[in-house]
């Protein structure tokens, strides 16, 4: 009876032992491999940037300025009173956070081979400010545009930069004028066409239309004279891009129709025909940018910089040769990551159109002021930014000194010239995100 018990226990611990762990000899198992489940692929990417800045500004004398002094462009001519004393001899300050700005970058599915992108940025500075209205605190459009890029070669639609202006190379100076008078500024909308012969050679071609800062016009309203005519203006320009070197040369053909009728009520179709030449630099690494642009030019006064145009009057119509400015600055920065001091120097000169005007009243310019005219400027600064995270405090002191003059009809200073000058403290705070 023993003997039964024992042979049964074994039998069941026979059974028990194969049912969990099966000999090698026994039917061979499968392990299942579950495939990880793909992510999607994101079709749209949108994010957000800008920054909330406030200016403090202490200005010596008076200047032509824009935006409440926010933007001084050049100190003005001595004006006596009554008593012989100079009424623009006269401090200024202000305190303004207009330049603020908010911005947003979107990515999205290829289209035709493309990869897709584009860019709406704007900021509070507005686009109007006189006697009777202004848009000062008002948003205002900077950039709405769209890039296609196909590795060698791209295409972008839409308002951007002027293609005189290098976002590479660009004063680093902490006032808001952003190296203005000696460096071109504002943004067209534009179709621009860029080709890649290598990585580091590429070439530009750029169709637009002046949109902000507006091309001057005798009459009209707002960029009337770039809407009347039909050819836009074109720009071309190499770059070489290495290491630690950027470089960059260019054209620039412009063609302005300031009427369609005349004073006289008559048919015109007579343009202001212009040119311009640029070239810029760029060295860095991790201690030092040095910068350097220079250009000259006729009628570029859309790109806030001295210019335009003169008028002469024949058989009831007015013909118009553009007025000539040469420009050039020169700007060095430390590239350190807390504290960064820069110095910046800019010149720049009015060299007249090459046709008389009519009268004075037939002169369309930046600079001209009843029959009193820029003959030069130049500034020099001295900064520092100290920097942590996201947030940079920038002291700066800036001297900025304008030669006047009586106008001859060309344009130009000529007799009774005195020198102004204005020295302006400020400091930018910016919190950037």
């Amino acid at each position: 009876m023993k003997k039964i018990y024992v042979i049964l226990l074994i039998g069941i611990a026979s059974i028990k032992g194969y049912s969990q762990t099966p000999t090698t000899t026994a039917t061979t198992t499968t392990t299942q491999v579950i495939a990880p489940v793909a992510t999607p692929l994101k079709e749209w990417d949108v994010s957000l940037y800008g920054f909330i800045r406030t200016d403090y500004i202490w200005d010596t004398r008076k200047c032509a300025q824009v935006r409440e002094d926010n933007l001084n462009l050049y100190p003005l001519d001595v004006v006596v009173d009554a008593n012989g004393k100079d009424i623009n001899a006269v401090g200024q300050s202000n305190f303004l956070s207009i330049t603020s700005r908010l911005g947003v970058k979107v990515k999205g599915p290829d289209v035709w081979g493309a990869k897709m992108s584009g860019t709406i940025e704007g900021d509070f500075f507005g686009n109007t400010e006189t006697a009777t209205t202004s848009t000062i605190g008002l948003f205002r459009l900077r950039h709405a545009y769209v890039n296609m890029d196909w590795s060698k070669t791209s295409l972008t639609m839409g308002q951007t930069w002027y293609p005189t202006f290098i976002p590479e190379v660009f004063p680093g100076v902490s006032d808001f004028n952003t190296g203005i008078m000696f460096n071109v500024f504002g943004w067209a909308t534009q179709v621009k066409l860029k080709q890649n012969f290598t990585k580091e050679l590429s070439a530009t071609f750029t169709a637009f239309k002046e949109r902000e800062f507006t091309a001057l016009g005798t009459t009209g309203t707002q960029n009337s004279a770039s809407i009347n005519s039909a050819l836009p203006s074109l720009n071309a320009q190499l770059q070489y891009k290495g290491k630690n070197v950027f470089l960059g040369a260019g054209l620039e053909y412009k063609s302005m129709q300031p009427l369609t009728v005349s004073a006289t009520n008559l048919v015109t179709k007579e343009k202001v025909t212009s040119s311009s030449v640029f070239g810029y630099a760029k060295y860095s690494n991790d201690k030092v940018i040095i910068k350097a642009y220079g250009i000259s030019g006729g009628n570029m006064n859309n790109l806030v910089m001295l210019g335009g145009f003169t008028g002469t009057t024949a058989s009831g119509i007015q013909s118009y040769d553009p007025t000539k400015t040469t420009s050039f600055w020169f700007d060095i920065a430390s590239n350190g990551k807390s504290i960064a001091p820069g110095f910046f120097f800019g010149t720049t000169k009015n060299n007249g159109a090459g046709t008389a005007a009519t009268a004075l009243n037939s002169i369309y310019m930046r600079g001209l002021t009843g029959s009193r005219v820029v003959d030069n400027v130049w500034r020099m600064s001295g900064r520092i930014d100290f920097k942590k995270n996201k947030f940079r405090v920038s002291p700066e002191l800036e001297y900025t000194a304008a030669t006047w003059g009586d106008a001859d009809l060309f344009g130009k200073a000529t007799t009774n010239k005195k020198d102004v000058g204005n020295l302006r403290t400020m400091i930018s705070c910016v919190y950037s995100f």
